[in-house]
């Protein structure tokens, strides 16, 4: 056994634990060494292959077949929820899924059976998994002055912006607990993000023809090691990358995406003078200065193996299971560029018949996608000494997709919806995606 992924392994283990059920709001977390060494000392086996010892073989067998999803309804009876209570979600309806049921996976948070599938799970224990990671339901925002204390220049932020409201959800915080929801220019959002995928991903909650925006909660469980979440309403299951219900009554329905870009606080904070900041006084007892997830990428780079089970379509070697890409989708197709492959970029591409470009930085990395048109005009834009300029005016941009100088001075791109993650999440979820060849 090799020692790097162990220990890596483990600070993951002890990282999820601490997240996890009895630690309410104001609650201190669990002691690092006792969590630590139950772990590793007792039932290495459990944290070190949990997808070869504990857990099912993936998709294929005959009677994993899943069910026809749910058709679309012209309106959706989504009821209006006033208050957080976990006791008046529904049981989850089982008979409708999208996916192998036995390929979402509980995690107890527990040394000995730490990973239940989901047929062989008790109604009493999904229960009291449910936000064991404790979604942050009313957060809290901070200014950028309140965050000098505690916030670096380097730490990587999910950020959205709509309107003139921007925000900043740092990964330090989201780490523990994943999912953030709240109102930004009067909609509903969620502000999504699992710590084993770095998929920073902000959904519309509000679906097509529903009456009231989900209130979604977190599952405790994993589909291709990515975070399931629960829905008030009906207790459907949604996967977090995918944004789509792959369980219960709402089966087959999608979550809009917005656009979001994952990037360092420096350059959001740059882009955005006005921005909030999640705050790290969350309400509970946690240490948001550490990050166990540091290198998690680097060791799957490496071979280290998935914390939970991954398809073989999450295998997909073209490029390695680590590499953050931003994943765009139009007119059907997915395709995903490799952001730190890329670096320092302007790149002009076609998805199907829609136009986009994507501007790239090394520092993150980054990026996010825009359309390229103004007033009904094409713009060609080149990355030339470190500035992004359009080639039919000459005016300069910035990341934000804003002229800041010459004759678009103040214009404004469309932003496009994007997924941030690593390459693995985003091809076990879309198989077909292509991956975008820079030109030699």
């Amino acid at each position: 056994m090799r020692p790097t992924p162990l220990l890596i392994l483990a600070a993951l283990a002890l990282v999820l634990a601490a997240c996890s059920g009895a630690a309410g709001p104001d609650s201190e977390e669990p002691d690092p060494t006792t969590e630590l060494s139950g772990v590793v000392d007792e039932t290495p086996a459990e944290v070190t292959a949990p997808d070869e010892a504990a857990l099912p073989a993936t998709a294929g067998a005959e009677d994993s077949a899943p069910a026809a999803p749910a058709p679309t309804t012209p309106a959706l009876a989504i009821r209006a929820i006033e208050e957080i209570d976990l006791s008046s979600v529904p049981a989850v309806d089982s008979s409708q899924h999208s996916v192998p049921l036995e390929e979402i996976i509980f995690d107890t948070f527990r040394s000995v059976n730490r990973a239940v599938p989901l047929p062989d799970a008790q109604p009493a224990l999904i229960r009291s998994l449910q936000d064991a990671i404790p979604p942050l339901y009313e957060p809290r925002f901070a200014s950028i002055a309140d965050t000098d204390d505690w916030l670096s220049e380097s730490d990587i932020v999910l950020g959205y912006a709509a309107g003139s409201e921007a925000y900043a959800y740092p990964v330090k915080i989201l780490n523990f607990h994943e999912m953030v929801s709240h109102q930004v220019n009067g909609r509903d959002i969620l502000a999504s993000y699992c710590p084993l995928c770095r998929s920073g991903i902000v959904y519309d909650r509000t679906l097509p023809g529903a009456e009231a925006p989900l209130v979604l909660g977190n599952s405790s469980a994993l589909y291709e090691s990515d975070m399931v979440m629960f829905d008030h309403q009906t207790g459907s299951y949604w996967n977090q990358v995918s944004g789509e219900a792959i369980v219960g009554p709402l089966t087959g329905q999608q979550m809009p995406i917005l656009p979001a870009q994952m990037t360092t606080w420096s350059n959001w904070k740059a882009l955005y003078p006005d921005t909030l900041a999640l705050s790290e006084d969350t309400g509970f007892g946690r240490d948001y200065s550490r990050d166990p997830f540091t290198g998690y990428g680097e060791q799957l780079n490496a071979g280290g193996r998935f914390f939970f089970p991954v398809s073989e379509a999450g295998r997909d070697p073209r490029l390695d299971p680590g590499e953050v890409v931003l994943g765009l989708e139009s007119d059907g197709q997915h395709r995903a560029y490799p952001l730190g492959l890329l670096g320092d970029a302007v790149v002009q591409d076609m998805i199907g018949e829609t136009a986009v470009v994507i501007f790239s930085q090394a520092d993150g990395p980054s990026g996010a996608a825009y359309s390229p048109q103004v007033d009904g005009q094409e713009l060609t834009f080149v990355l030339e000494n470190g500035r992004i300029q359009d080639q039919e005016t000459g005016s300069l941009w910035d990341l934000a997709g804003r002229a800041i100088e010459g004759e678009l001075a103040g214009a404004q791109l469309e932003p496009l919806p994007a997924r941030s993650t690593f390459w693995f999440s985003l091809v076990a979820n879309f198989p077909d995606i292509e991956v975008y060849q820079p030109e030699a």
